[in-house]
């Protein structure tokens, strides 16, 4: 497989995506130009929908900043004052939104108990695939699935200076891993990368930006929001324990997806090596960071919980609109690959 490019492209030259309304819009037009550029006000942020595509798409530029950039786009435009007061009022927005669709929630143990409860008859994505999913199915998951597992690890680094003591050293031994444990050809979004080729995507990072739609970028965004914010810390290793709690059993009806379809071999490993790397990390998670966490500050288990409530209600928006799509013959995509 052929290195990454430097700096994430989302076409086959490298342009910024196309504009999904007057917010997305706004900020594409800024970042046409030179760092300081007028950047729109924040009223249009307090009356979109929290879970649109125009909003997901406008916050998603704004994240990307923080990691790999976009070609052409001036570097100094990740600490711009007038976006980074653009990117708050939208992240209030789809906060506000999420509290308010995840009220009444279970304590944090209660929560991570719930996640462990495979049920007798699944109906989510990962038992359509296994069971029906068809290769042009499997290939427009992989390529949505591409803006987090392209990135997969990075958004989650952002908390361990943030920890300390044994949550932070298991964290970051659940990290070890994910980022191939010093190996370079093992890590994790270097595996997703050959995924990808075996099932003929392009494996350019950020390629499918313009396709995705909503549900597939606010599962991105939720991760980046938590990240970049310190005050969050106890939602994001919430959301990272969602992660790694659900990841096995998930991956593993993946892997025979992959393996019915005859997907190729590096798709079907992808998986399988999730099977058994997040099992182990489950009960990490569980016992060192959420523990450890825990023991050193308690009053964050209501935002713990609310990191599991949140992952799984985007998590669930996602999974309605790739099987509404699929179970009708139609493409999830915003447009077909």
């Amino acid at each position: 497989m052929a290195d990454h490019a430097p700096e994430p492209r989302t076409g086959p030259e490298g342009e910024l995506p196309g504009a999904r309304g007057e917010l997305s819009q706004g900020v594409l037009t800024a970042l046409s130009g030179p760092a300081g550029s007028p950047v729109p006000g924040s009223h249009g942020a307090r009356s979109a929908d929290p879970f649109g595509d125009d909003l997901h798409l406008a916050l998603y530029l704004c994240y990307e900043l923080h990691y790999r950039g976009f070609c052409g786009v001036d570097p100094a435009w990740e600490w711009e004052p007038g976006l980074l007061g653009l990117r708050a009022a939208m992240e209030r927005r789809f906060l506000a939104a999420l509290r308010e669709q995840t009220a009444g929630l279970p304590d944090v143990h209660d929560a991570l108990d719930g996640l462990l409860v495979e049920p007798v008859d699944g109906t989510g994505v990962s038992y359509f695939l296994k069971d029906e999913g068809e290769l042009w199915q499997l290939r427009e998951y992989a390529a949505q699935r591409s803006l987090y597992h392209l990135k997969e690890a990075d958004p989650h680094a952002w908390v361990i200076p943030r920890l300390r003591g044994r949550a932070k050293a298991a964290f970051v031994a659940v990290e070890f891993d994910e980022f191939g444990g010093g190996r370079a050809e093992r890590v994790h979004a270097r595996l997703f990368a050959d995924l990808m080729a075996d099932l003929g995507l392009d494996t350019a990072y950020g390629r499918y930006l313009d396709v995705a739609p909503a549900e597939m970028l606010a599962t991105v965004n939720l991760m980046s929001l938590l990240g970049l914010h310190r005050a969050h810390r106890g939602a994001l290793v919430g959301h990272f324990a969602a992660v790694e709690v659900t990841s096995s059993p998930g991956s593993r009806r993946l892997a025979e997806a992959m393996r019915r379809t005859g997907a190729g071999p590096a798709a079907e490993h992808f998986y399988a090596e999730h099977v058994t790397a997040d099992a182990v990390h489950e009960q990490i998670v569980r016992r060192d960071v959420i523990g450890g966490l825990l023991a050193d500050e308690p009053s964050l288990a209501p935002d713990m919980a609310f990191g599991i409530a949140a992952t799984s209600r985007l998590e669930d928006r996602l999974s309605d609109r790739l099987l509404a799509a699929w179970r009708n013959g139609s493409t999830s995509l915003r447009a077909p690959l």
